[in-house]
């Protein structure tokens, strides 16, 4: 499912929401990975009866203990890496996936490697 193409898609705003308030608002500027927040649906990375708060301003549970990092310390970490198209990436721990498809679209490729 494209985001983009989605009009009727719930969470739409609130990805904008997250992105404007959580993530541009504390400094994050590289239009490209604003672009790629606004349009990935965090909500598919987290369990089902947390979807409603994919977008809050918090990590999330997910399970063995682990948790998916807030959006805005994802967009910190990802525009620390000054990520080029032609760049090859490897992500240790990838967790839920959400960091990992935000990188996938912005490099040339992702390689994850999972306890």
């Amino acid at each position: 499912m494209n985001p983009r193409d989605v009009k009727d898609d719930p969470f739409r705003s609130l990805r904008h929401d997250m992105v404007s308030s959580q993530i541009r608002s504390r400094g994050i500027s590289n239009p490209r990975l604003l672009e790629v927040m606004q349009c990935i649906p965090r909500h598919l990375f987290v369990p089902r009866h947390l979807q409603k708060s994919a977008y809050d301003d918090h990590a999330l549970p997910l399970n063995n203990a682990q948790t998916i990092s807030q959006p805005y310390i994802v967009a910190l970490m990802t525009e620390a890496l000054c990520l080029q198209a032609d760049d090859v990436v490897l992500e240790i721990g990838p967790r839920s996936g959400y960091q990992t498809a935000i990188l996938a679209s912005l490099a040339h490729s992702v390689l994850t490697i999972e306890r």
